[in-house]
C-alpha cells in the first residue's frame, strides 16, 4: 500500500500539502526577549538621585617625573636629554632621581633597534649595580 501525496482524489491515503509556516517557535523566542529586555533595562541605568559628600582625603601627590634612559645606535647613553657615558651613569642617575629611592624608581629604557645587545646589556647591568631594579622597556606602537 502507497500513500498517495498529491493530486486529486479524496481516498483515505490523499495527504493534503501545508503551505503555512509555524511561527510559535518564534514568537516564543521574541516573548523571552521581550522579558530579558524589560528585566535588564532598569538595572542598566541608576534612577537613585544620591547627594554625595565632599571627599575629605587629601589628594595623592602625581607620581614623580619618570626617567627616561635613551640608547642611540652609535652607543651613546642619554638620561632625559643629557648625555651620559657607562662609567657615570650611577652618579648622572642618582643626581636625576634625587632624594626617591633608586630600588622603587621605575626606569624607562629606550633604545634603536640597530643598538648591540653587548651596548644595551652594560647599560642594564650598570643601573642594577647602582641599585636600578625595576626597568622598563619602551617601544613604538604601530597601532
Amino acid at each position: 500500500m502507497a500513500a498517495k501525496l498529491s493530486g486529486g482524489g479524496g481516498d483515505r491515503f490523499n495527504v493534503e500539502q501545508n503551505s503555512d509556516i509555524n511561527v510559535t517557535p518564534f514568537v516564543d523566542v521574541m516573548l523571552v526577549l521581550l522579558i530579558i529586555f524589560m528585566v535588564a533595562a532598569p538595572m542598566a541605568s541608576v534612577s537613585v538621585e544620591v547627594n554625595l559628600p565632599s571627599a575629605v582625603a587629601k589628594a595623592t601627590p602625581n607620581p614623580p617625573k619618570p626617567v627616561y634612559i635613551s640608547i642611540k645606535q652609535s652607543g651613546q647613553v642619554y638620561i632625559g636629554d643629557n648625555e651620559t657615558s657607562v662609567d657615570s651613569m650611577g652618579q648622572d642617575m642618582a643626581s636625576a632621581i634625587g632624594r626617591r629611592d633608586p630600588s622603587k624608581e621605575r626606569i624607562f629604557i629606550r633604545a634603536d633597534e640597530k643598538v648591540r645587545y653587548g651596548a644595551f646589556m652594560e647599560v642594564m647591568n650598570t643601573l642594577q649595580d647602582n641599585g636600578f631594579y625595576s626597568v622598563a622597556l619602551v617601544g613604538r606602537d604601530d597601532s
